[in-house]
Protein backbone atom coordinates (compact mmCIF):
# COMPACT_ATOMS: atom_id res chain seq x y z
CA UNK A 1 0.00 0.00 0.00
CA UNK A 2 0.87 3.46 -0.36
CA UNK A 3 1.23 5.16 2.98
CA UNK A 4 1.68 8.66 4.18
CA UNK A 5 3.12 9.08 7.29
CA UNK A 6 3.31 12.91 8.59
CA UNK A 7 6.48 13.35 10.42
CA UNK A 8 8.06 11.13 9.56
CA UNK A 9 11.56 12.29 10.04
CA UNK A 10 10.80 12.36 13.76
CA UNK A 11 11.80 10.24 16.89
CA UNK A 12 8.42 7.62 16.66
CA UNK A 13 8.26 8.59 13.03
CA UNK A 14 11.31 7.48 11.79
CA UNK A 15 11.43 4.15 13.59
CA UNK A 16 7.43 3.51 12.18
CA UNK A 17 8.82 4.74 8.07
CA UNK A 18 11.65 2.38 8.84
CA UNK A 19 9.37 -0.56 9.76
CA UNK A 20 6.67 -0.13 7.17
CA UNK A 21 9.64 -0.30 4.69
CA UNK A 22 10.75 -3.71 5.65
CA UNK A 23 7.42 -4.90 5.31
CA UNK A 24 7.37 -3.42 2.06
CA UNK A 25 4.82 -0.75 1.71
CA UNK A 26 5.55 2.46 -0.67
CA UNK A 27 5.97 5.17 2.16
CA UNK A 28 5.77 8.61 1.41
CA UNK A 29 6.98 10.96 4.64
CA UNK A 30 5.90 14.58 4.50
CA UNK A 31 7.74 16.67 6.71
CA UNK A 32 9.23 20.08 7.31
CA UNK A 33 12.02 18.87 9.07
CA UNK A 34 11.51 21.53 11.85
CA UNK A 35 13.86 19.90 14.44
CA UNK A 36 17.50 20.03 14.43
CA UNK A 37 17.90 16.29 14.47
CA UNK A 38 15.43 15.24 11.69
CA UNK A 39 17.16 13.71 8.62
CA UNK A 40 15.88 12.24 5.37
CA UNK A 41 16.50 8.39 5.58
CA UNK A 42 17.00 5.79 2.01
CA UNK A 43 14.51 3.91 1.76
CA UNK A 44 11.00 6.21 1.21
CA UNK A 45 9.86 9.38 -0.86
CA UNK A 46 10.27 12.41 0.99
CA UNK A 47 8.01 15.39 0.41
CA UNK A 48 8.91 19.02 2.65
CA UNK A 49 5.43 20.02 3.29
CA UNK A 50 4.33 22.69 6.18
CA UNK A 51 1.04 20.47 7.25
CA UNK A 52 -0.54 23.56 7.51
CA UNK A 53 -0.65 24.58 4.55
CA UNK A 54 -4.07 23.50 2.83
CA UNK A 55 -3.40 23.22 -0.62
CA UNK A 56 0.54 22.20 -0.05
CA UNK A 57 -1.21 19.29 2.28
CA UNK A 58 -4.35 18.21 -0.34
CA UNK A 59 -1.59 18.36 -3.20
CA UNK A 60 0.39 15.58 -1.04
CA UNK A 61 -2.51 12.90 -0.13
CA UNK A 62 -3.20 12.35 -4.06
CA UNK A 63 -2.80 8.51 -4.25
CA UNK A 64 -2.46 7.48 -0.80
CA UNK A 65 -4.39 4.64 0.69
CA UNK A 66 -3.79 5.43 4.44
CA UNK A 67 -2.48 8.21 6.49
CA UNK A 68 -0.89 7.82 10.03
CA UNK A 69 -0.87 11.12 11.12
CA UNK A 70 2.23 11.94 13.57
CA UNK A 71 3.34 15.31 12.95
CA UNK A 72 2.69 17.50 16.38
CA UNK A 73 4.13 19.94 18.05
CA UNK A 74 5.80 18.34 21.15
CA UNK A 75 8.46 18.01 23.88
CA UNK A 76 8.73 17.50 27.06
CA UNK A 77 7.08 18.92 30.00
CA UNK A 78 9.08 22.30 29.98
CA UNK A 79 8.03 21.95 25.75
CA UNK A 80 4.23 22.16 26.99
CA UNK A 81 4.58 25.10 29.59
CA UNK A 82 6.76 27.13 27.57
CA UNK A 83 5.00 27.40 24.36
CA UNK A 84 0.96 26.21 24.92
CA UNK A 85 -0.52 28.86 22.27
CA UNK A 86 1.94 27.68 19.81
CA UNK A 87 1.25 24.18 20.57
CA UNK A 88 -2.90 24.51 20.41
CA UNK A 89 -2.82 26.78 17.10
CA UNK A 90 -0.07 24.83 15.48
CA UNK A 91 -1.49 21.35 15.71
CA UNK A 92 -5.14 22.37 15.00
CA UNK A 93 -3.92 23.86 11.57
CA UNK A 94 -2.67 20.66 10.79
CA UNK A 95 -5.33 18.11 12.12
CA UNK A 96 -7.74 20.70 9.93
CA UNK A 97 -5.25 19.67 6.93
CA UNK A 98 -4.65 16.52 7.32
CA UNK A 99 -8.16 15.63 7.72
CA UNK A 100 -9.67 17.47 5.13
CA UNK A 101 -6.99 16.41 2.56
CA UNK A 102 -8.12 12.67 3.33
CA UNK A 103 -11.30 13.27 2.82
CA UNK A 104 -10.98 14.92 -0.35
CA UNK A 105 -8.62 11.60 -1.80
CA UNK A 106 -11.03 9.09 -0.09
CA UNK A 107 -8.41 7.78 1.82
CA UNK A 108 -8.77 3.93 3.07
CA UNK A 109 -8.57 5.15 6.54
CA UNK A 110 -6.80 7.74 9.18
CA UNK A 111 -4.55 6.80 11.61
CA UNK A 112 -4.19 9.20 13.91
CA UNK A 113 -1.58 9.20 16.57
CA UNK A 114 -2.14 10.41 20.17
CA UNK A 115 -1.11 10.59 23.38
CA UNK A 116 -0.91 8.89 26.61
CA UNK A 117 -1.32 12.70 28.06
CA UNK A 118 -5.22 12.52 27.12
CA UNK A 119 -5.53 10.85 30.33
CA UNK A 120 -4.23 13.47 32.59
CA UNK A 121 -7.15 13.88 34.44
CA UNK A 122 -7.34 10.08 34.89
CA UNK A 123 -8.33 8.64 38.90
CA UNK A 124 -8.47 5.14 37.86
CA UNK A 125 -5.56 2.98 37.20
CA UNK A 126 -4.68 1.32 34.88
CA UNK A 127 -6.61 3.11 32.65
CA UNK A 128 -9.01 1.58 29.73
CA UNK A 129 -9.96 3.27 26.66
CA UNK A 130 -13.34 3.53 27.35
CA UNK A 131 -12.33 5.93 31.01
CA UNK A 132 -11.99 8.90 28.18
CA UNK A 133 -15.88 9.07 28.11
CA UNK A 134 -16.00 9.72 32.23
CA UNK A 135 -12.53 11.56 32.99
CA UNK A 136 -12.26 15.48 32.96
CA UNK A 137 -10.58 17.06 29.44
CA UNK A 138 -6.52 17.14 30.15
CA UNK A 139 -5.56 20.52 31.65
CA UNK A 140 -2.04 21.02 29.49
CA UNK A 141 -2.93 22.30 26.14
CA UNK A 142 -0.60 19.77 24.53
CA UNK A 143 -3.52 17.04 26.32
CA UNK A 144 -6.21 18.95 25.05
CA UNK A 145 -4.90 19.62 21.82
CA UNK A 146 -4.05 15.82 21.20
CA UNK A 147 -7.92 15.20 22.30
CA UNK A 148 -9.58 17.43 19.99
CA UNK A 149 -7.78 15.26 17.04
CA UNK A 150 -9.37 12.32 18.61
CA UNK A 151 -12.08 14.21 18.38
CA UNK A 152 -11.31 15.48 14.50
CA UNK A 153 -11.39 10.86 14.00
CA UNK A 154 -15.29 10.90 15.30
CA UNK A 155 -16.76 13.59 13.45
CA UNK A 156 -14.97 12.98 10.20
CA UNK A 157 -16.43 9.87 10.65
CA UNK A 158 -19.74 11.00 11.74
CA UNK A 159 -20.16 13.51 8.85
CA UNK A 160 -18.27 11.74 5.89
CA UNK A 161 -17.32 8.17 6.78
CA UNK A 162 -13.52 8.57 6.84
CA UNK A 163 -12.58 5.73 8.71
CA UNK A 164 -10.18 5.83 11.55
CA UNK A 165 -7.54 4.73 14.25
CA UNK A 166 -6.66 5.87 17.42
CA UNK A 167 -3.09 5.27 19.08
CA UNK A 168 -2.30 6.48 22.20
CA UNK A 169 1.15 5.70 22.93
CA UNK A 170 2.65 6.02 26.03
CA UNK A 171 6.81 7.48 26.57
CA UNK A 172 8.11 5.92 24.00
CA UNK A 173 11.72 6.22 24.81
CA UNK A 174 15.25 5.04 22.51
CA UNK A 175 18.07 5.92 20.56
CA UNK A 176 18.04 8.92 18.33
CA UNK A 177 16.47 10.84 20.93
CA UNK A 178 18.54 13.63 22.11
CA UNK A 179 18.29 15.93 25.62
CA UNK A 180 17.12 18.92 25.35
CA UNK A 181 19.26 22.60 26.40
CA UNK A 182 16.47 23.43 28.80
CA UNK A 183 15.22 21.70 31.82
CA UNK A 184 12.39 19.53 30.68
CA UNK A 185 12.38 20.53 26.93
CA UNK A 186 13.13 17.21 26.46
CA UNK A 187 12.10 14.28 27.40
CA UNK A 188 12.88 12.47 30.61
CA UNK A 189 14.91 9.57 29.89
CA UNK A 190 17.66 11.57 27.96
CA UNK A 191 17.90 14.63 30.12
CA UNK A 192 18.48 12.42 33.03
CA UNK A 193 21.49 10.16 31.20
CA UNK A 194 22.96 13.65 30.25
CA UNK A 195 23.00 15.34 33.96
CA UNK A 196 24.18 11.57 35.44
CA UNK A 197 27.06 11.43 32.18
CA UNK A 198 28.01 14.92 32.99
CA UNK A 199 29.07 14.23 36.49
CA UNK A 200 25.94 15.69 38.18
CA UNK A 201 25.81 14.82 41.91
CA UNK A 202 23.72 15.30 43.83
CA UNK A 203 21.25 14.51 40.71
CA UNK A 204 18.50 17.34 40.02
CA UNK A 205 14.74 15.93 39.38
CA UNK A 206 11.83 17.64 39.11
CA UNK A 207 9.63 17.24 42.21
CA UNK A 208 9.72 14.89 44.58
CA UNK A 209 10.33 11.97 42.11
CA UNK A 210 7.22 9.88 43.15
CA UNK A 211 5.93 10.87 39.58
CA UNK A 212 5.25 7.14 38.24
CA UNK A 213 5.09 6.61 33.83
CA UNK A 214 4.94 3.23 31.40
CA UNK A 215 8.20 3.45 29.26
CA UNK A 216 7.67 2.09 25.91
CA UNK A 217 10.42 1.47 23.73
CA UNK A 218 10.28 3.40 20.14
CA UNK A 219 10.73 -0.09 18.41
CA UNK A 220 7.47 -1.15 20.23
CA UNK A 221 5.46 2.37 19.93
CA UNK A 222 6.37 2.10 15.96
CA UNK A 223 5.45 -1.92 15.64
CA UNK A 224 2.26 -1.38 17.76
CA UNK A 225 1.04 1.60 15.73
CA UNK A 226 1.51 -0.30 12.22
CA UNK A 227 -0.49 -3.35 13.76
CA UNK A 228 -3.17 -1.08 13.96
CA UNK A 229 -2.72 0.54 11.16
CA UNK A 230 -2.96 -2.47 8.89
CA UNK A 231 -5.63 -4.77 10.54
CA UNK A 232 -9.40 -4.36 9.55
CA UNK A 233 -9.97 -5.24 13.25
CA UNK A 234 -8.46 -1.93 14.23
CA UNK A 235 -11.31 0.14 12.00
CA UNK A 236 -12.91 3.12 14.25
CA UNK A 237 -10.90 1.71 17.53
CA UNK A 238 -8.95 3.09 19.63
CA UNK A 239 -5.81 1.67 21.40
CA UNK A 240 -3.44 2.24 24.42
CA UNK A 241 0.30 1.02 23.14
CA UNK A 242 2.05 0.59 25.55
CA UNK A 243 4.28 -1.11 28.03
CA UNK A 244 1.90 -1.23 31.14
CA UNK A 245 5.03 -1.56 33.74
CA UNK A 246 5.14 1.34 36.19
CA UNK A 247 8.16 3.54 37.18
CA UNK A 248 8.63 5.71 39.25
CA UNK A 249 10.75 9.05 38.63
CA UNK A 250 13.12 8.25 41.47
CA UNK A 251 13.40 4.56 40.68
CA UNK A 252 14.25 5.60 37.04
CA UNK A 253 16.59 7.85 38.04
CA UNK A 254 18.62 5.49 40.44
CA UNK A 255 18.79 2.37 37.72
CA UNK A 256 19.92 5.05 34.94
CA UNK A 257 22.69 5.84 38.25
CA UNK A 258 23.60 2.41 38.32
CA UNK A 259 23.42 1.79 34.53
CA UNK A 260 26.18 4.44 34.11
CA UNK A 261 28.17 3.63 36.91
CA UNK A 262 28.83 6.30 38.86
CA UNK A 263 30.74 5.73 41.62
CA UNK A 264 29.14 7.94 44.06
CA UNK A 265 26.09 7.30 46.07
CA UNK A 266 23.00 7.95 44.21
CA UNK A 267 21.57 11.08 45.92
CA UNK A 268 18.62 13.49 44.56
CA UNK A 269 18.08 17.08 45.24
CA UNK A 270 14.59 18.05 44.05
CA UNK A 271 13.85 21.24 42.22
CA UNK A 272 10.70 22.81 41.67
CA UNK A 273 8.00 21.09 39.25
CA UNK A 274 5.94 22.19 36.74
CA UNK A 275 2.16 22.87 37.19
CA UNK A 276 1.38 19.84 35.01
CA UNK A 277 3.73 17.39 36.09
CA UNK A 278 0.63 14.32 36.36
CA UNK A 279 1.66 12.01 39.58
CA UNK A 280 0.27 9.23 37.57
CA UNK A 281 -0.24 7.38 34.27
CA UNK A 282 -0.26 4.05 33.49
CA UNK A 283 -2.42 2.17 30.57
CA UNK A 284 -4.72 -1.34 30.51
CA UNK A 285 -3.53 -3.16 27.59
CA UNK A 286 -5.82 -5.50 27.77
CA UNK A 287 -7.70 -4.39 24.46
CA UNK A 288 -5.01 -3.80 22.24
CA UNK A 289 -3.79 -7.58 23.22
CA UNK A 290 -7.15 -9.30 23.35
CA UNK A 291 -8.22 -7.47 19.63
CA UNK A 292 -4.92 -7.18 17.84
CA UNK A 293 -2.84 -9.67 19.68
CA UNK A 294 0.05 -7.39 20.30
CA UNK A 295 2.54 -7.12 23.37
CA UNK A 296 5.74 -4.89 23.68
CA UNK A 297 8.68 -6.76 23.10
CA UNK A 298 11.30 -5.01 24.64
CA UNK A 299 12.15 -5.04 28.19
CA UNK A 300 12.66 -1.67 29.91
CA UNK A 301 16.17 -2.46 31.60
CA UNK A 302 17.45 -4.06 27.83
CA UNK A 303 15.89 -0.13 26.15
CA UNK A 304 17.58 1.73 29.30
CA UNK A 305 20.76 -0.05 28.61
CA UNK A 306 20.34 0.53 24.80
CA UNK A 307 20.06 4.49 25.48
CA UNK A 308 22.94 5.17 27.72
CA UNK A 309 25.44 3.16 25.37
CA UNK A 310 24.21 5.32 22.79
CA UNK A 311 24.29 8.70 24.16
CA UNK A 312 27.12 8.08 25.78
CA UNK A 313 28.97 7.84 22.19
CA UNK A 314 26.83 11.04 21.17
CA UNK A 315 27.63 13.59 24.05
CA UNK A 316 31.19 12.85 23.25
CA UNK A 317 31.53 13.30 19.83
Amino acid sequence: MRILVTGGCGFIGSEVVKQLAAKGHHVIVLDNLSKPESSIKQGYEFLRVDLTDKAATEKAFSGADICIHLAAKIGGIGYFHKYPATILSENNKMLSSVFEAAVKHKLKRMVYISSSMVYESATHFPSKEEDLKHIPPPVSAYGFSKLIGEWYCYSFWDEYKLPFSICRPFNAYGINEFPGNEIGYAHVIPDLVKKILSGQHPLEILGDGQQSRCFTHVSDVANGIITVALSPKAENQDFNVANPEETRMIELAEKIWRICKRKEPFQIRSVPGFTYDIKRRVPDTTKIQTVLGWKPQVSFEDGLHEVVTWLQKELHK
